[in-house]
């Protein structure tokens, strides 16, 4: 069954446009809460508990009050955080035993977008076949619970201290981050009154940017969509490393004392490497099919299992399970430690290398040295249509050109999930070469396009 409003990971737009307006989202509410009060194994008479973090766009409260009024019509208790970065309620959502979670969020988008993320009791994306039954539910025409029956809105004032808690858990207790002086880019997102206090209290010295939102500044030139205003910071301050955070605080990148940026396959080679090197590692690693062919080549050379998910963290996450490990991410910063939370965590990642760092007595520039990357160059073609990527011409084009990269290289074409765009990918090591055929294999696209439409 195709599904209308859910995505990949949730629903999102832009404000204003359907489907994020407040008439939507209440009705969005009342489906998920009747659907939630269907699905939920609770004592008779008892109510179904919901809670709702957002991140820092304007349009959150708005959206916040129409998801609040929605579950209460459906006899749904809600719980709200405020502010909260997107992992911190996947793991408020377990640890106060809600039988869902939602946050408001558009990620690294800019502030005109916002969504709806789920999460299910355990912390996790919701089953597909939860999805469904929202969006059937959606269908319905909206109702209201009896007065006696509606449910109730309470504020989680102490949600941020819980969160930094948490996160600082997952630090070994042995060990600290004094003598490290760090420059967190927090996006002017949901991470600005969180991540400071966590690196602070473990005893680094935190210069913070990015940490002033107004509601209309998230993401904006800023966080690990935009890292240079970091890496000046870094340089400037001279600051032995830096941290950028998206919108939501699920995605990070670093940038070492020189002002160097490190990718999510950079940081998740350093956290891989570390744990194998301590006998720690359980099975392998996953990434994606946009991770860069060295780190494939460098975990080989390591004996560490490797295996592609499709682009998404959520496919990241499925093939975790599928296999059993616990480690896996995407370039975009992404990082899954499932032996430490269950979902990406931009706060969690960065302190994963910073005790791979620890451990070493390296710092961070001399680790991130131990991957070079290989050179890759994306193109994205916009199409009118759907292109095949089938069609004999496409695949002479991309066969063409793994024999020009002899082994020594990799060609990936595929269809954007949420644009009109086949997205040309070529990597190898000779940067000259794999910029000639990425533009080579990229005209082979628009032409099959024009010939196509």
């Amino acid at each position: 069954m195709t599904k209308q409003y859910f995505g990949t990971d949730g629903i999102r737009g832009r404000v204003g446009d359907a489907p994020i307006t407040p008439d939507f989202v209440m009705r969005l509410g009342y489906a998920a809460g009747r659907v939630l009060a269907l699905n939920s194994h609770l004592s008779a008479g008892a109510r179904p508990t919901v809670l709702i973090g957002k991140d820092t766009r304007i349009s959150g409260y708005m959206l916040e009050a129409a998801l609040e009024a929605g579950l209460t019509a459906a006899g749904v208790d809600t719980l709200l955080t405020g502010p909260m970065p997107t992992p911190a309620v996947a793991y408020l959502t377990r640890a106060l035993r809600a039988q869902a979670g939602i946050v408001i969020t558009a990620s690294h988008n800019p502030f005109e977008d916002n969504g709806i993320k789920f999460f299910s009791s355990a912390g996790l994306k919701l089953d597909d076949t939860i999805e469904h039954a929202i969006e059937l539910e959606l269908a319905q025409p909206m109702a209201c619970m009896p007065s006696a029956k509606l449910g109730k809105a309470r504020r989680i004032d102490d949600a941020p201290g819980r969160y930094v808690e948490f996160c600082k858990s997952t630090f070994p207790n042995h060990l600290d981050l004094r003598g490290l002086k760090i420059v967190l880019d927090c996006a002017h997102g949901a991470t600005y009154h969180v991540a400071p206090p966590v690196f602070h209290e473990l005893g680094a010295e935190v210069i913070a940017i990015g940490n002033k939102p107004n509601g209309l500044n998230i993401n904006l030139d800023a966080g690990s969509t935009h890292p240079q205003s970091l890496q000046a910071a870094v340089v400037e301050h001279k600051a032995d490393l830096g941290i950028a955070f998206d919108g939501d605080g699920d995605r990070v990148m670093m940038v070492d004392g020189t002002g160097n940026l490190l990718d999510g396959d950079q940081l998740l080679y350093i956290i891989a490497s570390g744990l194998h090197s301590k006998g720690e590692l359980q099975g392998g690693v996953v990434g994606t099919l946009m991770t860069n062919l060295a780190m494939e080549h460098a975990l080989s050379s390591q004996k560490i299992p490797f295996v592609r998910a499709k682009v998404g963290d959520r496919y990241v996450l499925e093939q975790l399970n599928k296999t059993g490990w616990r480690l896996g991410g995407e370039n975009s910063g992404h990082i899954l430690t499932l032996d430490k939370t269950t979902s990406g965590d931009a706060i969690i990642a960065a302190l994963q290398v910073l005790h791979a760092l620890k451990l070493s007595g390296k710092t961070l520039e001399t680790l991130g040295k131990e991957l070079v990357l290989y050179p890759q160059v994306l193109i994205n073609v916009t199409t009118k249509n759907k292109l095949e990527l089938n069609l004999p011409q496409l695949q002479t084009a991309v066969k063409k050109a793994e024999v020009e990269l002899n082994g020594a290289g990799r060609v990936l074409l595929r269809a954007s999930g949420t644009e009109p765009k086949v997205r040309v990918m070529v990597e190898g090591e000779d940067a000259k070469l794999v910029q000639k055929l990425a533009e080579d294999i990229a005209a082979v696209v628009k032409q099959a396009e024009t010939i196509n439409t």
